[in-house]
């Protein structure tokens, strides 16, 4: 069920997206370190959730970075609309925290809003305990094991208000409680979410799934069938003698 890959492949859209976020990479070429990650890459995304899937290396995660500015196109153009901001979950999230106590940590994220410190932290502890998480609000990162310091990087991003997620590999930290509560919560979120993930369980049932490989897009559509082409695809890999 694997098609040839194409840097700019035909795409019959099978879905409707939802008014008020628009990501769109126009002819996009990213080169990193001499190597070409994306060549003249076009992707138009409405959804309001979107996944993404395909092996290390594809491209998932440098995909990520353009959208929120990290990295900035050799060719092309990156164009987010309507959104007032773009959050965006590491993988690793000692990458991604900064402050030693997890209310500090939210608080970062109020801050930017015109918050004053003490003012953002007081909102914190207000949020965590209406979440029923107030024990948390003390509590030292250091004290935490990955998998909860994964889940303070989701909920900053909560707390921030974002108009658009994007989460690289989210649940790879997580048991599967915490896997559990994740995908409850993404499904309850009100803003538009664009989510990497191995584990296609959690993306199954998005409207539209894009799958990366090496650089390009294969195979892009309803969550059941790219998953189902992808794991087609990993199976015959697997099964050639090597």
């Amino acid at each position: 069920m694997s098609t040839p890959p194409t840097s700019n492949p035909p795409t019959t859209r099978l879905w409707g997206g939802l008014e008020g976020v628009r990501v769109q990479l126009e002819q996009v070429t990213l080169v990193r370190g001499g190597t070409t990650v994306f060549e003249s890459l076009n992707l138009d995304l409405t959804e309001r959730r979107i996944g993404l899937i395909g092996d290390n290396g594809a491209g998932k995660s440098s995909l990520f970075r353009l959208i929120c500015g990290l990295d900035r196109p050799k060719t092309g153009q990156v164009h987010v609309h309507g959104p007032s901001s773009v959050g965006m979950m590491f993988q690793n999230p000692d990458e991604q925290i900064i402050f030693p106590t997890v209310e500090d940590e939210l608080g970062l994220s109020l801050q930017a809003s015109g918050l004053s410190r003490q003012a953002a932290r007081t909102r914190a502890r207000e949020w965590l305990l209406a979440r029923g998480l107030g024990a948390w609000a003390e509590r030292a990162i250091g004290s935490l094991s990955q998998g909860q310091r994964q889940h303070v990087c989701w909920l900053s991003l909560l707390i921030a208000s974002h108009g658009l997620l994007l989460l690289d590999e989210p649940f790879s930290n997580l048991d599967l409680p915490g896997q559990a509560q994740l995908d409850r919560e993404v499904a309850e979120a009100a803003q538009h979410i664009i989510l990497s993930t191995h584990v296609l369980q959690h993306i199954r049932h998005f409207e539209r799934v894009i799958w990366l490989d090496a650089g390009a897009v294969r195979l892009d559509g309803p969550g059941h069938a790219v998953c189902m082409a992808y794991e087609a695809d990993v199976a015959a890999r697997s099964a050639r003698p090597t």
